[in-house]
């Protein structure tokens, strides 16, 4: 297999002395885990970075192998982890994204959806502009996942934040039930960090 496709990375995890298994979405394939050699050098660190949109080539053997990954920086958000608010969305979502979605099962909505907010998080809107987009992006995965969720309610800012947080308690019932943890921790900071704006 060989493959070239855009893909949002959206999670990096150390292995060995130098590399990495980076977990990123694509449009065709869904969420793929690929082996990246020298991933935590110099060249590739600042190109692995959650939320950078890439060009990644994958190559294996065979369907049960864990690919190996060219990576290519296409549009970096890595100027945004400076910002609290933008790095906390950026966290929340591709960590989200990269837990509750099994591999190799296409998504091409959950990838559009996450593109289009994490470019309106990137744009420099304030995030009484793009917070809409994050409860319409979490009630899309709910939908796309199979329970339901209702088409968010277009409102001021203290509307959207109170959809938010009724959407908290569906997203850790069905989807994090059993991996909460550090996964949930980062939506709490996202929300935190909302909160001294109201």
């Amino acid at each position: 297999m060989h493959l070239r496709l855009p893909a949002l990375l959206l999670a990096a995890r150390p292995h060995g002395e130098t590399a990495v298994i980076a977990r990123a979405l694509t449009a065709e394939y869904g969420l793929v885990a690929a082996y990246v050699a020298g991933g935590r050098g110099r060249r590739l660190r600042p190109v692995l970075i959650p939320g950078n949109l890439l060009d990644l080539q994958l190559a294996t053997r065979s369907e049960t192998q864990l690919p190996f990954a060219t990576p290519e920086l296409l549009r970096s958000r890595g100027a945004l982890l400076g910002e609290p608010l933008a790095a906390a969305a950026i966290g929340w979502t591709t960590a989200f994204t990269a837990t509750v979605l099994p591999e190799r099962q296409p998504y091409p909505p959950l990838f559009q959806g996450l593109s289009g907010l994490l470019d309106a998080i990137g744009s420099g809107a304030p995030a009484r502009d793009w917070l809409a987009g994050l409860v319409a992006y979490e009630t899309l995965v709910l939908r796309e996942l199979g329970f339901g969720g209702e088409a968010p309610v277009a409102g001021d800012f203290t509307q959207t934040l109170a959809a938010l947080d009724r959407l908290q308690p569906l997203l850790a019932r069905y989807l994090l039930a059993d991996r909460r943890g550090d996964v949930m921790a980062a939506r709490s900071r996202l929300r935190e960090q909302l909160s001294r704006m109201e």
